[in-house]
This record gives structure tokens, C-alpha cells and sequence, in this order.
């Protein structure tokens, strides 16, 4: 079974060769393919993309029941003849592929799915109250001939070669009957959001409208698979809950359409439900997508409209990307490890791709808003970091001819976003915190070997030219998303509560690299935790002062990363180039253990 996108070709799986000719395949050309890496696709884009996402819920679905008695299947295929829009909405839901992936790992791994996961099915059916019309034959008129598919993770699975697939279009459960060819390809613009909903189901859900542009989606606080995205879930939300969702998306939906109407549309086409998940205390708001659960959302309450409403076109992103990579082969090496400018840990380039897209959204988002700020801060810094992201991706000889297409244009999408002006200050501040990013990314995750850094060390003292030496990338244990002290007293500062100490403490003094809770506030408040003095004197763009205090928390604790990373900031402009490799000039200072060492001074014998 071939398809083709552009000058693309693969081939994915499937069925049997005389199935496969009544089948339809999925195709995208390249206006469209270039349009969706721009972050603007159309209405006839996303209904493609929902109709391959259905046909591989059905793909998998065929699998499963050729393997295993599925309850409520023969039922499912009864009920299809009598409501097909009904059974096409209940099998393209997110958590159905969700159920199907588990299923099939089951299976693959030569155990039965347990019997409560094969019921799943009988049961969402009978929740949403699918008609069971009358008694279905003993076959259902499913195909029964079943080979392997790709493995559903990744969603662009194995055996693709070449960058564009296609998989096919099945019949749905009740497809016995229908002459080869003849039945309709699903069409998810005509699935309804709440087909057959029971009456308490369709209560949980959350609307808006604003300006003629409505949107609806489905709360999953029940269902029992919603762990399956990855956080924990909440517990069925209150009557308050509901209405402080509902409250939080219709504000959101209103900034949405009134400032990017465009993508509130792609939105609307795309969400189809949000898994409200517990909050994370280390973090301002988490959420997250699964690559089998197209068009769910896990994410906690979000603080505000403008929250959600950044939280939501986020994380849509990531399921469109989805979507692609199941058609795509994006990545010939997707495992790559790289430098990604919104997490902590390193992200192979799959992650580095999924960031980079959805960040091209958040960045139109921010520069819709531009005249705040804030927003102004947020705008500057991520159209770099995309534009950054994209070129290493572009560089890096990891896509494929069509991953190389889809990031170019998602490169020229934010090309003439990096020429717009913004206020100086807050330019500074966000070219900064970008290489503030960096700079503690490296510290964290580059290393240097032992006996290197004693090489280096010799070399000081005895006053020689430093050798080279490279530090080495190490996978992290654990996801690490941003935390920065700093960071969050810029953001402090242009919510428009001026970092200004208090009349008794203009001078900054004591301890410079310790937080300095009694010393400042912003305008009445507090400063964020963690904030030093040297974090203060910077924010000011006192970078004589900042110097000071950085140089001296280094020397008080030689692992203060942040420390390190304001230095460079600090000693050398915004963009840290004083310190091009941190984690060797550290390494080094912590081997030598001599507090009288300028680490400043060192970083320039290194970087000389």
C-alpha cells in the first residue's frame, strides 16, 4: 500500500492486498504539508489528519478483535449499522487509542489484555448510550485477516522509508454488506462532538463562543484510562471544579479568537478533551499530550485565561505534530540527543522537533499581545529560541527530506518575526534568560572527566597555556522542566512590579549569593524565592554589582550553577559568552579548591 506527499513515497503495513484496493490512502500535498510546518494548516488538513488518526484506531481495532474476543464488539458492529457518525465519533475518541495501544502491547508481548482493559469498549458504548439494533451475525463484518501494523509508539512507526506514508482507510465494524470501495471514508467534520451522548455524560462538558467561533470539549475526569497521557488525574471534578474550567476557557476562548482567530479555529477542530490532572508543586502549571491519544490535553487547573488559552495551543501542537509523524518519517535518527531551550534535561530530536513546533505558536500567541510587557519578554525570547531550535534541527542531519521540509517552513514562518522591534530593556532581558538557559543546561548536563579537569588544573597553576579538553553530553534520569530563580524575577519585574530595594538597603551587602527575602520587594511584594542580590543587580542591568555578587557565590559554593551561569551573564553581556564552556571552567575551579582563585580570571585563561 503506497501514498505519496510530494515527491515522497512509503509504505506502512496494512491489510491483505485484495482489502487494500477497496481502501482509501491519506495524502497531503505539499502546499498543505508546508502550510501545517508553518503552524497554519486548513480545515481540509486537519480532517485529513482526523480521518488517518480514525483509520488507525480502526486498524488496531481489527487487530485486537482478530486476536481476542473483545466484549461488546459484536454489539459495536450492530449498533454501526444503525448510527455510523455515532460509532465513528465513540472509536475516534483520544482514549480509544489509548485502550487499542494497550491492547496491542499486550498482545505483541504474547500475553491477553486483562479482562477489565477488553471491556473498555462495551463500556464507553454503553455509557454514551450507542443503539444496539438488533442481534448482529455471528461474524462481524470486520476483516478478520490481520497483520501486524507498525508499532503505534513511535507513531511513525518502523518500515517507513523515505519520509511520507499513508496508512489506509478500513471499513468500520458494521462494513459487511458494502460493495468493495463504496462505503464512505470516515469524515471527521461530520462526526459530532457529542453523537449519542447520555445526558450525563454530555454535562461534562465545557463551551464557548465568542464572535460567532464555538468550541466544545469533553471533560475526562472518569474515564478510567485518562492516566494513559502520562500525569496523574484528578478525581471527578466538583460542581466548582467544572465552573472554574468553564470559567478559565471562556475567558481564554475569548483572547483566542479576538486576537488569533486562526489558530483558535485549528484549536477548536483539534481539542477534543482535557484530562484534568493534579498540580505539580514544583511547577507554574504542567500539561501534556500522548502520541496515542490525538486530541486530549492532560493538564492541571490552569491560574488564569491567559494560561489556559497559552496551555491549550501548546500542547494542540503537539498533538498535530502527532499526527504528522504518523503519516512522516520526520527523523532519521530521532533518539539524537540535543540542546532543547525549554526543558533542563537533553530531548533526542523528536522532542527538540515537538518543542520547536509548539513553541511557534506560543511565540504568535505572545506576539499578538506584544504591547504588555511581559508578553513583549515572552514574544522576544521564543521567537530566538525557535528560530535557534530550528536551524540546529536543520543542521543537525537528523530529519528526513520531508522533516527537512517541515521544519524549513516552520524557519521562514518566524524568520520575519525576529526583525519586529521590541523595547530595549526587555530585549535585553530576554536574550538573557536565553542564555541563561543555556548556560545552566550545560552545567547540568555536560561533564567533564576527572582526569581532565586535573589537567587543566596543573595547567594553571603552573601557569601554561590551557589545554583543550571536550566535555561529554549525559542523558539525564529524569524529565527536568525549566526552573529558574531568575527567570521568575524578570517576570516579577515586568508584570510591572519594579525590582526596587528598600530605601535601608540601596546598597546590596551581607551574603550576595543568598537569597535576599528581608533586603528587596516588587512594588509590595515579596521577591520570588530563590532571587539573590546578584539576581536583583542584573535584572537592573547593574552588571558591575551583579559581577560581584555572582563572583562571590561562586567562591561561597563552587556547585551554585546558577551562580556560574550569572557570572558569565554578568562578566561577559547577555548572550554568556564569557563562559562558552561553563561546565569546563566549574569543573576546573572545583578541582583547583583554592577559594583565592578569580573564577572569573579562570574562564578567561580558558576561553584564551
Amino acid at each position: 500500500m503506497t501514498g505519496t506527499v510530494g515527491t515522497g513515497q512509503a509504505t506502512r503495513p496494512g491489510p491483505g492486498r485484495a482489502a487494500a484496493a477497496a481502501l482509501r490512502v491519506h495524502r497531503l500535498g505539499d502546499a498543505a504539508f508546508a502550510a501545517l510546518g508553518a503552524g497554519r494548516p486548513d480545515a481540509a488538513t486537519l480532517a485529513e489528519l482526523r480521518r488517518a488518526q480514525l483509520s488507525r484506531h480502526l486498524l488496531m481495532l481489527r487487530e485486537i478483535v482478530a486476536a481476542v474476543d473483545v466484549p461488546g464488539y459484536a454489539a459495536l458492529a450492530a449498533a454501526e449499522r444503525e448510527d455510523p457518525a455515532g460509532v465513528r465519533a465513540l472509536l475516534a475518541r483520544p482514549l480509544v487509542g489509548v485502550w487499542a495501544v494497550r491492547c496491542l502491547s499486550a498482545l505483541r508481548a504474547g500475553k491477553p489484555p486483562p479482562k477489565a482493559l477488553l471491556s473498555y469498549l462495551s463500556t464507553l458504548s454503553a455509557q454514551v448510550g450507542l443503539p444496539t439494533g438488533a442481534q448482529p451475525p455471528a461474524e462481524p463484518g470486520l476483516p478478520t485477516e490481520a497483520r501486524p501494523l507498525a508499532e503505534p509508539e513511535p507513531p511513525g512507526g518502523a518500515g517507513s522509508p523515505g519520509g511520507a506514508g499513508s496508512p489506509a482507510e478500513p471499513e468500520p465494524p458494521g462494513g459487511a454488506g458494502s460493495p468493495a470501495g463504496t462505503r464512505p471514508v470516515a469524515d471527521a467534520r461530520r462526526i459530532p462532538r457529542q453523537s449519542c451522548g447520555s445526558a450525563s455524560l454530555a454535562a461534562r462538558h465545557l463551551t464557548a463562543t465568542h464572535s460567532g467561533l464555538s468550541i466544545s470539549v469533553r471533560i475526562e475526569d472518569r474515564d478510567p484510562l485518562r492516566a494513559g497521557l502520562g500525569l496523574t488525574p484528578t478525581p471527578p471534578l466538583t460542581a466548582a471544579g467544572l465552573t472554574s474550567w468553564q470559567e478559565a476557557l471562556t475567558g481564554a476562548w475569548r483572547l483566542l479568537v479576538e486576537q488569533l482567530r486562526p489558530d483558535a479555529e485549528v484549536l477548536a477542530a483539534v481539542l477534543d478533551c482535557v484530562v484534568p490532572v493534579e498540580p505539580d508543586p514544583a511547577a507554574r502549571g504542567i500539561s501534556a499530550t500522548s502520541a496515542d491519544a490525538f486530541g486530549a490535553v492532560a493538564m492541571s487547573e490552569p491560574a488564569d485565561a491567559t494560561a489556559l488559552a497559552v496551555g491549550l495551543l501548546h500542547e494542540t501542537q503537539h498533538s498535530l505534530l502527532n499526527a504528522v509523524q504518523y503519516l512522516f518519517d520526520l527523523h532519521e535518527r530521532p533518539d539524537a540527543l540535543g540542546y532543547s531551550p525549554w526543558r533542563d534535561d537533553p530531548r533526542p530530536a523528536t522532542g527538540i522537533l515537538h518543542g520547536t513546533y509548539a513553541y511557534l505558536t506560543v511565540t504568535r500567541f505572545w506576539r499578538a499581545r506584544r504591547a504588555d510587557p511581559l508578553a513583549a519578554f515572552e514574544f522576544a525570547r521564543w521567537r530566538a529560541a525557535v528560530s535557534t531550535a530550528a536551524d540546529g534541527l536543520l543542521a543537525g542531519g537528523t530529519l528526513t527530506a520531508a522533516g527537512t521540509r517541515f521544519v524549513a517552513a516552520l524557519r521562514a514562518e518566524v524568520e520575519p518575526w525576529l526583525a519586529e522591534p521590541v523595547p530595549a530593556d526587555v530585549a535585553r532581558l530576554a536574550t538573557g534568560a536565553n542564555a541563561d538557559h543555556h548556560l545552566r543546561w550545560r552545567l547540568r548536563n555536560l561533564h567533564v572527566r576527572p582526569r581532565d579537569a586535573r589537567l587543566l588544573a596543573d595547567a594553571w597553576s603552573r601557569g601554561s597555556a590551557a589545554p583543550r579538553i571536550d566535555s561529554e553530553l549525559r542523558a539525564a534520569p529524569r524529565r527536568a522542566l525549566e526552573a529558574s530563580s531568575r527567570l521568575d524575577l524578570i517576570h516579577a519585574t515586568l508584570r510591572g512590579d519594579h525590582a526596587t530595594p528598600h530605601e535601608e538597603h540601596a546598597t546590596l551587602h551581607g551574603n550576595h549569593a543568598t537569597p535576599r527575602e528581608e533586603h528587596a520587594t516588587l512594588r509590595g511584594e515579596a521577591v520570588p524565592p530563590g532571587a539573590t542580590d546578584g539576581d536583583l543587580a542584573y535584572v537592573q542591568g547593574d552588571y558591575a554589582t551583579a559581577l560581584r555578587a555572582y563572583r562571590k557565590g561562586v567562591v561561597l559554593d563552587p556547585g551554585n550553577d546558577a551562580a556560574w551561569a550569572g557570572l558569565a551573564l554578568s562578566s561577559g553581556g547577555d548572550d554568556g559568552r564569557a563562559l562558552r564552556a561553563p561546565e569546563v571552567v566549574a569543573a576546573v575551579y572545583r578541582t583547583l579548591g583554592d577559594p583565592t582563585v578569580d573564577p572569573a580570571g579562570l574562564a578567561g585563561w580558558l576561553s584564551a
